[in-house]
């Protein structure tokens, strides 16, 4: 979660309890026995349709869709650039020496495929049948917090109905009324409030972060086969750049021109007079 939406969700939730307390009594909106009816018989539910390990797996992926920065595109476009031009300049096996820390564990094994000489098809089908189950156990912890979601509305209401049998049983009792009403009444809110604030959210920024990941793989794969095919970095500048939005493809046709000339300044040496880079790599790619 970006430094921006962490500020709103704060400014949000402040004022979202806030609207509690303006009622002058705080205190009533927390009842033990609602909140332990709601809790215990969502997490009974849970451990009953899924194993540990599937839980332990759901609530790591929440976690990690929140807390791991997630490479943008045009990030992706820009190290794929760079790994083109690398790849024409000091050849094919140089892509071999990579640095861990520059690339993601997709681009990685997309470069293993690459310095191994896999064909095009072989590429693209192993990369394809790593998106498709990347996709199906991302789908699994969504759907894990989406159950949670569609279950926790209903143990308030069995919270409600705890709390109103309690409530006539104890009919000519006042003290047993006014213990038992809150519990009918807050247990529903509570169910509410883990649904569509915590448990529908966690779902939705799963899916978010699964379809953002899915289209870098997407630019990743097309990247890979493209560098494979020996294909002119300028074409494959333009082909990257389809994939993002008419406000990131600015400036991407300089970025390559100055990752261009990096590398030939690096491979003619300081000493030497350098020529236009892009010239250079755009003739040597036409007599390729």
């Amino acid at each position: 979660m970006n430094k921006k939406n962490l500020i709103g969700v704060i400014i949000s939730l402040f004022i979202f309890v806030s609207s509690f307390l303006l009622t002058g009594a705080a205190a009533a909106y927390w009842n033990v026995a609602a909140f332990l009816v709601v809790a215990s018989g969502l997490t009974a539910a849970m451990l009953i349709s899924y194993p540990v390990q599937h839980v332990k797996n759901a609530f790591m992926v929440a976690k990690n869709a929140y807390t791991s920065g997630h490479v943008t595109s045009e990030e992706i476009v820009t190290t794929l650039l760079d790994l083109s031009v690398k790849s024409k300049v000091d050849g094919i096996l140089s892509l071999e020496r990579t640095k861990n820390g520059d690339t993601s564990i997709f681009l990685k094994n997309g470069l293993i495929l690459l310095v191994d000489n896999y064909k095009e098809d072989e590429i693209r089908e192993t990369l394809n049948t790593e998106m498709a189950f990347f996709n199906l156990r991302r789908q699994q912890s969504e759907r894990f917090f989406q159950t949670m979601a569609k279950m926790a509305p209903a143990f308030g209401v069995a919270g409600s109905v705890i709390g109103l049998i309690g409530l006539l049983m104890g009919i000519n009792d006042t003290a047993v009324i006014l213990k038992n009403i809150p519990v009918a009444f807050i247990s529903t809110l509570y169910g509410l409030v883990l649904s569509n604030l915590i448990f529908s959210p966690i779902a939705e920024n799963i899916n978010y972060s699964t379809r953002a990941e899915l289209l870098n793989q997407k630019l990743v794969m097309e990247g890979v086969v493209a560098i494979s095919k020996e294909q002119n970095s300028y074409k494959l500048e333009r082909k990257l750049t389809s994939f993002l939005s008419p406000s990131e493809r600015k400036g991407k046709t300089e970025t390559l021109r100055r990752i261009t000339r990096k590398y030939v300044q690096k491979r003619q040496g300081p000493a030497e007079q350098v020529v236009d880079p892009a010239d250079h790599l755009n003739d040597s790619e036409q007599a390729a």
